[in-house]
């Protein structure tokens, strides 16, 4: 009863069909990204309430899947893991789609992790090590971000 009161819910307020997931918000509309030559299909989180509620309480990831954060201005970034169960690494990326900084989070950790730089203008959550194992580092780019 509740899963097809959130459909119908989302259905009303978006205007059409969404699908819910297991834990946490909604899940949000999709793009398909390439991080260097690795295609990953991250929800899009860009607006303040979708930012906030991030990836807390989801269970789990596929392996190419991971969420976007749209900044609403170029600025240094800050997250943390409250209510966030899975280990997640994020990646801070310059308008430009060039990754700047790569960090490696814990769950449930309150102490914020702040960019160094201060022109980030997405942040890319992805389950933690995928892009070390994938060998993705700072000064790779992303391309097919959302602008």
């Amino acid at each position: 009863m509740t899963r097809f009161f959130i459909l119908v819910l989302c259905a009303v307020l978006a205007g059409g069909p969404c699908r819910a997931r297991e834990g946490g918000q909604p899940a949000l509309p999709r793009v398909e990204i390439l991080v260097g030559s690795h295609k990953v299909s991250a929800e899009v989180a860009d607006d303040d309430a979708e930012r906030s509620a991030g990836l807390m309480f989801v269970e789990s990831l596929k392996d190419d899947e991971g969420m976007l954060f749209v900044m609403p201005a170029t600025s240094t970034a800050s997250f943390w893991m409250k209510n966030t169960i899975l280990p997640l690494s994020i990646a801070y990326i310059d308008p430009a789609g060039v990754i700047l900084e790569i960090h490696d989070l814990v769950p449930h950790e309150l102490k914020p992790v702040r960019s160094r730089f201060p022109n980030v203008a997405y942040a890319l959550e992805m389950r933690r090590g995928w892009f070390s194992d994938r060998g993705v580092f700072p000064g790779d780019r992303i391309t097919g971000l959302p602008r």
